[in-house]
């Protein structure tokens, strides 16, 4: 037996010990949250953020999902332009970091936008149907959902691109035969497969859409993330503030990463029959 297989073996007989260690840990937090004012008055401060994490990231996410597929698709086309195009926006976009990309779609990219939208509006606006619009109308919080949803869109594009790729030819060419359209070929056949691969690194980058929507933190949106800063940096009490902040993304990325573990084996599950 070679060293990997011997790894792999007792990995799946392995029980989870690390998951035991962290509920106890998880929980020994949540008791000094509820017998500690001070660590109680941190934790409901920086819940108070989650509500906007959880839409940032959901919002931002699907968006980017919509928009990574497309350009999978366009990736994928017959026409060379479309590929070509396809190319140059994910190489671009995943050689620019998301702070950067955040900062740029927020002060470039936002701008733009809203100058756009009233030139395309202007007979509109000319007429008094419709007022124009102003840069402050687009909130921070969409420009970081917009910065978000752009930087996504070109690693969750190569997620697709793999996964329809991975379906045997064999069987889009038997579909061809029997007279399917390409969306029919797409729908009925490629897709259903491909998504037994997609799921798991799809899952991967909705994990990490969590954890990076904390630097929208640096536009002053009211996540954890600034909530806890503008606690910390009010009362100095940064090692508790931080120490909440850090537990409460661990909980949420450490529950996804398990539900989305439970789903993988569901799917494995099922292909297997």
């Amino acid at each position: 037996m070679t060293p990997a297989s011997s790894h792999n073996g007792s990995e799946k007989g392995d029980y989870p010990w690390w998951l035991v260690a962290l509920v106890v840990i998880a929980a020994v937090i949540a008791v000094v949250i509820v017998t500690n004012d001070l660590y109680s008055q941190v934790f409901t401060v920086a819940a108070a953020g989650i509500g906007v994490t959880v839409f940032v990231t959901i919002v931002g996410f699907f968006l980017a999902t919509v928009l990574g597929l497309g350009v999978a698709l366009m990736g994928l086309s017959d026409a060379q332009v479309l590929r070509q195009i396809a190319r140059f926006y994910t190489e671009v976009i995943r050689g620019v970091p998301i702070l950067v990309l955040l900062f740029y779609i927020a002060f470039v990219g936002a701008p733009g936008l809203v100058w756009l939208i009233n030139v395309l509006c202007s007979p509109l606006v000319s007429s008094g149907v419709m007022e124009p619009m102003l840069v402050r109308d687009l909130s921070l919080m969409w420009r970081a959902i917009l910065a978000l949803m752009i930087g996504y869109s070109a690693f969750i594009a190569e997620v697709f691109r793999a996964g329809i790729q991975s379906v045997d030819k064999g069987q889009v060419e038997a579909a061809k035969a029997l007279g399917l359209s390409r969306y029919q070929r797409f729908r009925l056949v490629v897709f259903p497969q491909a998504i037994r691969v997609i799921l798991p690194p799809l899952g991967n980058d909705f994990v990490a859409m969590v954890k990076d929507s904390s630097l929208v933190s640096v536009l002053g949106v009211a996540d954890i993330t600034q909530m806890g800063k503008v606690y910390a940096s009010g009362s100095f009490r940064f090692f508790e503030t931080y120490s909440i902040v850090a537990y409460i993304y661990l909980f949420l990325t450490i529950g996804l990463s398990l539900a989305l573990r439970a789903l993988e084996r569901r799917l494995r599950r099922n292909t297997l029959r």
